[in-house]
């Protein structure tokens, strides 16, 4: 065990999990549930401000959510298998999403593919609606990281520096620190927060992202391009440091990795579109070319029948005869 210096560490909880009657109620699923309320009142913001219908974003929520969990798991379980097909592994154990293990990787791509079957069915283009949700998902995941925090896990190496985290002995399936003779909780040590890291690194690139668009008038994709480019910065960063167990290839993590590989797709997919729109001004058509959301077919067919032309009845003539 590390002592942090001047006694100054961030304390862990000792609880996760608590039952109401037979219910248990985890602070992971809380915290996921918070960072998804924040991120679609932060996106409901940005997208009425683009002039898209006020609750298309609620729409996309309905399919964005349960398939970003979906791929999440999926991607957690590709890439940490040991404990689900392993040697003494439980395959049963991988549909436990309550218990944690969610790669944002998979969250992002099941949750693209989501938001782009919602624009199919609504009518609108992808990338804008991408654009207008970037800064509400890192939002979403700088809360969503705190659910870390109260499983006392993914902290990152040993330390004594003044903001060390103190870190208990686990109990997973009881969801709360293990206690010793005395009914305490067992301190496992004082170790770098990368919890908290990331989470302070995700809401300083939503503030710049969106500062960059007042500034530079982001469309076309790229609010979404560079949230993912910047994200990958930081989580390479923040891996590193990391000592959860995981599995390597070339003396470096797959996250790390796979974090590198995503950076530089989303770079090259940022400088084109800067180039080949850096021209553009106008304000970004939000609909499908041949596809029209509900809203703007009343608000056509109000106009229509305004303009259309107004024929008096004939009157009769009375009879003189």
């Amino acid at each position: 065990m590390i002592p942090a210096a001047f006694g100054t560490a961030i304390p862990s909880p000792t609880v996760a999990v608590w039952h109401l009657g037979p219910l248990p109620v985890r602070a992971y699923a809380l915290c996921i549930v918070a960072g998804i309320v924040l991120g679609v009142l932060v996106a409901e913001r940005r997208w009425r401000a683009k002039g898209g219908r006020q609750d298309f974003i609620l729409d996309v929520a309905v399919w964005a959510v349960p398939l970003g969990v979906v791929g999440a798991r999926l991607y957690h379980v590709i890439t940490s298998p040991q404990a689900y097909f392993g040697a003494g592994g439980d395959p049963v154990r991988a549909l436990y999403v309550w218990e944690g293990g969610l790669g944002i990787w998979g969250a992002i791509a099941g949750g693209a593919l989501g938001a782009w079957i919602a624009c199919r069915r609504g009518g609108y283009r992808f990338w804008p609606l991408a654009d207008a949700m970037a800064p509400g998902l890192l939002v979403a995941q700088a809360a969503g990281r705190w659910g870390n925090w109260f499983n006392n896990e993914l902290y990152g190496r040993a330390t004594d520096v003044p903001w060390a985290l103190t870190v208990h002995r686990w109990d997973e399936s009881a969801g709360r620190a293990v206690l010793d003779a005395n009914g305490d909780p067992q301190v496992l040590g004082t170790f770098q927060p990368t919890f908290l890291y990331e989470s302070l690194w995700c809401l300083l690139v939503a503030g710049f992202i969106v500062l960059a668009d007042r500034r530079w008038t982001l469309r076309h994709g790229q609010s979404f391009f560079a949230y993912v480019a910047l994200y990958c910065v930081g989580r390479s960063v923040f891996e590193a440091l990391r000592i959860d167990t995981a599995n390597h290839f070339l003396h470096l993590r797959v996250n790390q990795w796979v974090a590198a590989l995503v950076f530089l797709l989303a770079l090259v997919a940022f400088v084109r579109s800067r180039r080949r729109h850096s021209g553009r001004q106008d304000v970004e058509d939000l609909e499908r070319e041949g596809a029209r959301s509900p809203s703007s077919d009343d608000e056509s067919s109000a106009r229509d029948s305004e303009s259309l032309p107004t024929v008096d009845s004939p009157t009769e003539e009375p009879d003189r005869r």
